[in-house]
């Protein structure tokens, strides 16, 4: 039962908004085959498929449990927390976990794995708790491209692309901000400020229409098609609007999105390896 609610609690569906950038980032930071499988790259992309899930997602259920009654997401697709010391016990060990990878990876990688496990504590625990600080909210959840960061660092042993780093920051802080719109009036009822508390529901999606903008371009200079593909996200907005789609419904959508952008994305950086 433990186990159970611990899995639960990870957010199975959303496993791959880590895992997913560690594969990019391997694609791209390798350049054979072998590296591929090598130590960092496995290592990195099993601590981030689970444990950092039950890290991230565990923190957030701590800290929010108060808010949290007034969540109909609750209710069936994810758990309430509940006071069990199994959470934060898997939390602590899930942090040493993170820390232990620093042993299995280059210097090179290093502030992009400190990165996410600082953003990723202070994002929703206390002093800072980003999360509660509109706009701050949004840029911090930036945290979710540092996992393909490390891994490309890892690997390459060389800085991600600057260009990349950004178009894959503006990419999260616009997910995160569309996330929090099915959030919007628990969150008002909680007295939670957020960005998407702050704009509302209509000026929230054209904030993140504009990132994701904002994000393709910066892929485009990178590799035109690259920028194509992240044009999709931006027209998605432009037709939830057009349909009158319930952002409630379409949010339950995007893991699947993400996940063919991702393997669009992945597939061409291992054309690049295996072309040699």
């Amino acid at each position: 039962m433990i186990f159970r609610n611990l899995l639960k609690l990870s957010r199975p569906r959303f496993w791959l908004y880590l895992a997913g950038p560690v594969l990019v980032g391997i694609a791209y930071g390798a350049t054979n085959p072998g590296e591929l499988f090598s130590v960092p790259a496995v290592a990195l992309f099993a601590y981030f498929l689970l444990p950092a899930n039950v890290f991230l997602y565990g923190i957030n259920d701590i800290f929010d449990a108060d808010v949290d009654v007034e969540n109909p997401k609750k209710d069936e697709r994810e758990v309430r927390y509940q006071g069990s010391m199994a959470v934060p016990i898997a939390v602590v060990l899930s942090a040493a976990l993170g820390i232990g990878l620093l042993a299995l990876s280059p210097n090179v990688a290093w502030p992009w794995l400190l990165g996410f496990l600082v953003l990723g504590a202070e994002y929703s625990a206390p002093p800072f708790r980003f999360k509660t600080t509109p706009l701050i909210d949004s840029i911090s959840n930036g945290l979710y491209i540092l996992p393909g960061a490390a891994a490309y660092a890892a690997l390459s042993g060389s800085q991600p692309p600057l260009l990349a780093v950004a178009g894959g920051w503006l990419w999260a802080m616009a997910m995160h901000t569309f996330s929090a719109i099915p959030d919007i009036e628990p969150d008002r009822r909680a007295g939670i400020r957020t960005t998407a508390t702050i704009l509302g529901e209509r000026r929230t999606l054209a904030y993140c229409a504009l990132c994701w903008s904002l994000a393709a371009g910066c892929f485009a200079l990178l590799d035109p098609r690259a920028g194509l593909l992240l044009l999709s996200y931006p027209a998605l907005v432009v037709a939830w609007v057009a349909r009158d789609v319930a952002i409630n419904r379409a949010y339950w959508w995007y893991p699947a999105i993400n996940t063919v952008v991702g393997m669009l994305l992945t597939v061409g950086g291992l054309w690049r390896v295996v072309r040699g």
